[in-house]
C-alpha cells in the first residue's frame, strides 16, 4: 500500500478547464507570434546566446583553450609554441567576452520588453478583478442588509465595497521606499 502523501496529484490535461486550456493555447501562439516577428537581428542574438548557454559551447571551449594552453606551455613534443606569453588568447577571449555579453544583452532586453507586455497584462487583469470583486462585495453586503444577516455590519465587508485606486497604493508603496 502506498504511502499517503500531504499533497493533491497532479490533474490529468483532460481535467483542465476550458477556458484555463484556451487562455494556455493563447499565450502560447502569441509567444510563437512574438518570436515570429522577430527581426533577424534578433533572432541571430537569440540563437548565439542559447548556444552559449549550452554545455557544448563549455566543452568546445575546454578542448579549444586548454589546447592552446597544452602547446603553449610546450607539453606537445613537435608541436611548435604559437602564443608563448598567452598575448593572442587573453585578446581572443577579451573580444569574445565582448561580443558574447552584447549578445545576451540583447536577448534579455527582448525578455524584458516581453516580461514588461505580461506584466501590464497582469495588472490590467488585477485591476479588473479587484473592480469587479467589489462590485460582487457590494452586491453580497446590501443581500445581507436585505435578509437581516448581522456580518453585513462587519466593518472589512464595509471596506471591501470601496474601490482600490491603484495610483494610491503606489505612492504609499513609494513613499515606504523612500523611508527605507
Amino acid at each position: 500500500m502506498p504511502a499517503a502523501t500531504p499533497t493533491v496529484p497532479s490533474p490529468r490535461p483532460e481535467s483542465l478547464s476550458s477556458s484555463l486550456m484556451r487562455n494556455i493555447q493563447v499565450l502560447e501562439q502569441r509567444r510563437r507570434q512574438e518570436a515570429a516577428n522577430a527581426t533577424r537581428q534578433e533572432q541571430v542574438a537569440e540563437a548565439i546566446t542559447r548556444f552559449t548557454g549550452s554545455m557544448t559551447f563549455v566543452y568546445i571551449h575546454l578542448v579549444l583553450y586548454g589546447a592552446w594552453i597544452t602547446i603553449n606551455l610546450g607539453f606537445i613534443p613537435g608541436v611548435p609554441k604559437f602564443d608563448p606569453s598567452f598575448v593572442v588568447l587573453a585578446m581572443e577571449a577579451s573580444v569574445e567576452a565582448i561580443f558574447l555579453s552584447t549578445f545576451v544583452l540583447i536577448s534579455q532586453n527582448r525578455m524584458a520588453a516581453a516580461a514588461d507586455k505580461r506584466a501590464d497584462l497582469d495588472l490590467q487583469i488585477s485591476l479588473l478583478t479587484e473592480h469587479e470583486l467589489t462590485k460582487l462585495s457590494r452586491l453580497v453586503v446590501r443581500m445581507a442588509e436585505r435578509l437581516d444577516i448581522r456580518d453585513a455590519a462587519d466593518p472589512e465587508m464595509r471596506e471591501v465595497e470601496e474601490d482600490v485606486a491603484p495610483e494610491a497604493v503606489l505612492d504609499e508603496i513609494e513613499a515606504r521606499q523612500g523611508k527605507g
